[in-house]
């Protein structure tokens, strides 16, 4: 497979020799790309299984995208390899992958099971997984002994076509748009070959557990945060209260600008805010709604008010929630049933001190308690974000005592290591027996 540094599109196949081979205990982890931004919670999984003794490798379905890298993933040491991202991009290498896989005593099983799926879905993407998932299968290092996809929806496909394959068990941890956007018969199917699947949000966990064949195969393993990484920073008491146009209140929003943020209705919360307030905007992430919502801005009027900064490292993220006064996320369901789970930007706000303001959707109710440790709000509901926001931007000691409880929340219940250590007892065999029963 197409090494990962510099990442090329195509190259040739890893081989078991190049890959470590001789452990005969190699986990294969299935991702839809690496390395990403957006998906630091993955990162920290692999490096804290690294940490444990786990032998991964990282099987990314596409080529990343993003100009920048956060520390941690400079300190994982797994070998990263490329599937085709689009199989007309390497033909011979999807023909040599094919060729191979269909030698593999799982391959008609897999083929059945592909032709099913493609008839109640008949995409080029879902013809993408199978031809993905003949050259992960022919391409797989011998020492391989499963495979751990994240996310249920693509990845997930790609790894339960190429356990038919192989004969190898595989798993998958689902999160939030790859719960929410798939079809029931799906989830259904692919509960009912992995072996097990866990879920970073209670609320998603009980819906997948009303699909499983057996509700004990879905385990609620929520992301939690690397509190070192994570560490509280230096945070001088604020006081600013909206009064002083010389010494704005400091909001931050960290997100992609996509629908299920909200991103829209935060403007226009923004927008009908009292003129005699006065604050601050700073966005961080970068989407493919962001230049309408810089329009959006600009149209409201609030251009000088919003500065956008784009993508950034997590370095330069922790340097903003320290130095803001608020956190806000506006999320909701997006038209296509698309929604967050847990978001792990409100966890990283609150274990910085910081206090936060954001909506009741789907898990973030798990986190953040109404009135003690952050503020919610009913979703696609702009004035009561405005009148929310009015009333913390006004009173910074209610957001001193709502950034202190919610710090105290998130290292009391949300330190990563209670998930890992259940993630390590499930990836080692028999421990995983053991913690299924």
């Amino acid at each position: 497979m197409t090494p990962a540094s510099p990442p090329a599109r195509t190259g040739p196949s890893i081989t078991a020799a190049d890959a470590g081979a001789g452990t005969g205990a190699a986990i294969a982890v299935v991702l839809k790309g690496y390395p990403r931004l957006s998906e630091t919670f993955i990162a920290q999984e692999i490096l804290a299984l690294e940490r444990r003794g786990f032998d991964l490798r990282l099987i990314s379905l596409r080529h990343p995208t993003d100009r920048k890298r956060h520390p941690v993933h400079e300190e994982i040491r797994a070998p990263v390899s490329y599937l085709p991202e689009y199989l007309y991009q390497e033909p011979r290498r999807v023909l040599r992958g094919w060729w191979r896989a269909r030698r593999l005593p799982g391959y008609a099983a897999a083929r059945r099971a592909f032709w099913r799926d493609l008839k109640r879905d008949l995409t080029p993407n879902r013809v993408r997984r199978f031809g993905q998932a003949c050259v992960l299968a022919a391409e797989l290092p011998a020492d391989v002994a499963r495979l751990y996809a994240h996310f249920l929806h693509t990845p997930a496909s790609v790894a339960r076509y190429t356990a038919l394959m192989t004969g190898l068990p595989w798993s998958v941890s689902a999160h939030a748009k790859d719960i929410w956007t798939i079809p029931a018969w799906e989830k259904r199917e692919k509960l009912a070959e992995a072996e097990w699947l866990v879920t970073c949000t209670r609320f998603g966990a009980e819906h997948l557990r009303g699909l499983a064949p057996d509700e004990s195969r879905v385990r609620l393993l929520y992301h939690g945060l690397d509190l070192a990484r994570f560490a509280p920073g230096a945070r001088a008491e604020s006081r600013r209260d909206g009064g002083d146009a010389e010494d704005p209140v400091r909001l931050l929003s960290v997100g992609r600008a996509v629908e299920k943020k909200g991103y829209d209705l935060l403007l226009r919360a923004l927008a009908a805010l009292p003129r005699e307030l006065h604050w601050h905007l700073t966005h961080i992430g970068g989407g493919p709604l962001r230049e309408a919502l810089q329009k959006q801005a600009r149209e409201l009027g609030l251009e000088a008010r919003i500065d956008w900064q784009g993508a950034q490292a997590q370095a330069e993220i922790l340097r903003h929630y320290r130095g803001a006064d608020l956190f806000v996320l506006a999320s909701r369901i997006a038209r296509d049933g698309d929604r967050d789970g847990l978001p792990n930007v409100l966890m990283e706000a609150q274990s910085q001190g910081l206090a936060c303001l954001a909506t009741e959707v789907a898990a973030i109710p798990e986190l953040i308690d109404d009135g003690v440790s952050g503020v919610l709000v009913p979703p696609e509901d702009p004035q009561a974000l405005t009148d929310a926001l009015a009333a913390l931007i006004a009173d910074p000691r209610r957001r001193g005592d709502l950034g202190a409880a919610g710090q105290q929340r998130i290292r009391a219940d949300f330190d990563m290591k209670g998930g890992i250590d259940l993630l390590a007892g499930l990836l080692r065999p028999q421990e995983g027996r053991q913690a299924a029963e």
